[in-house]
């Protein structure tokens, strides 16, 4: 009874120190990766810039420096969250991953339990990025509703803050059709998205930590942060159509008569109609350009954090 409770306090505290790192390394993610986030949305969502450096150039004269971090305490706040369930969720993944090989028939009980495979590791990327979607989904959608706005209430502006559009989007038409719109394909480019971030993080430490013959934490942080940047392109390129829909849902019209898109599945058909391949890809550069030192950022800040609290 003892040692059961033993356990179970050792695993609460192994997960409450997961979803702290994880909250500090998101606050690190949004102050970095701001700035690229809403050129990235401007470029999905219109078609008035002529790339990244004329939207970047447009936003700085006509809105000023300040446009460039319009609605970032939602995500400040939200993304905190949501990458603190992310890796939260991973390593509780992980860890279950763990305690089944180690109980496999093949593995003697002298072994060491064997590693996750890398498809293991993919699963539980994935079901980080599936756990983290009733957070994400509308966070995002208020963080690019808010950055798509005219800049002046003369212009057109609709949302006073987070929370007048938290209250909008729940009203129109409702909270599922409303502030979650988008869900499904937030859904596929979460899985999809973790899955191989995660994944690519751990077969680049796990290949340093085999070659040079150390430990995880003899890594330099250097290292983390260099690996952790090539995760993020990683996590770009393999999910990216599924975040250009996700935009262009997430900018639609709200209510009957004002949708442009019908379903996921419909919006998926206009844009390959209309823009084809290359539409699926619109925003990419300054999305790349963006990943690198965010997700570097994010893992550095989650592996120090980590080396300090344990």
């Amino acid at each position: 009874m003892a040692e059961a409770l033993e356990e179970a306090n050792s695993g609460l505290n192994r997960t409450l120190k997961d979803l702290f790192a994880g909250a500090v390394g998101g606050v690190a993610q949004v102050l970095i990766g701001q700035p690229f986030d809403i050129v990235k949305v401007r470029l999905q969502t219109t078609t008035q810039y002529k790339g990244a450096l004329d939207c970047a150039s447009q936003i700085l004269k006509n809105e000023g420096a300040a446009a460039f971090y319009k609605g970032t305490l939602t995500p400040l706040i939200g993304i905190g969250a949501c990458v603190s369930v992310q890796f939260g969720a991973f390593n509780y993944a992980r860890r279950a991953f763990e305690a089944q090989n180690a109980s496999s028939p093949s593995t003697s009980t002298l072994e060491a339990p064997k590693p996750l495979t890398y498809s293991q590791y993919y699963a539980a990327g994935a079901f980080a990025g599936v756990s983290n979607t009733l957070l994400s989904s509308p966070i995002e959608h208020i963080r690019i509703r808010l950055q798509t706005q005219p800049h002046s209430a003369a212009a057109g502006r609709l949302y006073a803050g987070p929370l007048d559009c938290i209250r909008k989007l729940s009203r129109s038409p409702n909270v599922p059709l409303g502030l979650y719109r988008g869900t499904a394909v937030t859904l596929l480019r979460e899985a999809q998205a973790y899955g191989f971030w995660f994944l690519t993080f751990e077969y680049l430490m796990q290949s340093d930590v085999a070659r040079n013959r150390i430990t995880r934490k003899d890594v330099p942080t250097w290292k983390i942060a260099f690996y952790g940047g090539l995760a993020g392109e990683v996590l770009w390129i393999s999910s990216y159509p599924f975040d250009v829909v996700k935009s262009k849902m997430q900018t639609d019209g709200l209510g009957e008569g004002k949708q442009r898109y019908k379903s996921m599945r419909d919006a998926f058909a206009q844009t390959f109609r209309q823009e084809g391949l290359g539409g699926f890809w619109r925003g990419i550069g300054p999305t790349l350009l963006r990943a690198l030192p965010v997700s570097a950022g994010t893992f550095a800040t989650v592996e120090l954090v980590m080396r300090m609290i344990t």
